[in-house]
């Protein structure tokens, strides 16, 4: 049984108008999520360089007693405890998260503690970014041209990092990405007048950086 088994359509809060179909449907990959969006190697190697300078300490005093080493073996315990959560977060995300490309809408069906349903028309998507990861998944932005702006708090870990004033949504750690961002790119096409969207430009790369969207 899964998160979404109670719903009419998987990842999505009822069944579809006459003339919707569904193009695409897709979660995070969880690993992927938990390097990217919850940055659970920068952690391992915060306390990896806590844990090291602890044992410096105790070296330089002088171990004569297994309790002298406990300053290292209490921040490896927290080490280990901060990166198990971390990588708890980044699976329940994973798992709780459908990812929906319609005809006519994205939609995020999101929330660990409390699901949500975030429904982009795809009129409103006015370019489409990608970042690939060397695996092959990837992030894909969306930047929209409504003036009406969705919230930074409410959208995370499915935004953009750094964009609190003007908060972009973001499927995460999407597999097979560029394909994807292609199927997006796509449908955005053919809902907007004389091919106003901008498709992506491909950027390999792990971190969380985005590429100009060029002219479809």
């Amino acid at each position: 049984m899964t998160e979404h088994d109670h719903e009419p359509i998987p990842g999505l809060p009822g069944l579809l108008p006459e003339g919707e179909r569904i193009l695409w449907q897709g979660a995070p990959g969880w690993r992927v999520l938990a390097r990217t969006a919850f940055h659970t190697r920068i952690v391992t190697g915060y306390f990896v360089l806590l844990a090291g300078w602890a044992l410096g300490a105790a070296l330089a005093h002088g171990i004569r007693a297994i309790g002298d080493l406990a300053g290292v073996a209490l921040t490896a315990a927290f080490g280990l405890l901060a990166v198990g959560l971390l990588h708890a977060l980044a699976w329940g995300a994973a798992r709780t998260t459908l990812y929906t490309l319609t005809n006519r809408r994205i939609v995020f069906r999101v929330g660990i503690a409390f699901s949500k349903c975030i429904n982009l028309p795809l009129p409103l998507v006015g370019s489409v970014g990608l970042a690939l990861h060397p695996d092959g998944s990837g992030d894909l932005p969306l930047a929209l041209t409504s003036v009406r702006k969705l919230g930074y708090i409410a959208l995370w870990p499915h935004a953009r990092p750094w964009r609190l004033a003007t908060p972009e949504p973001m499927l995460r750690a999407v597999p097979d990405a560029e394909r994807v961002a292609t199927l997006i790119g796509r449908a955005c096409l053919a809902v907007h007048p004389q091919g106003t969207v901008t498709q992506p430009a491909v950027v390999a790369t792990p971190e969380p950086a985005f590429g100009q969207a060029v002219a479809a």
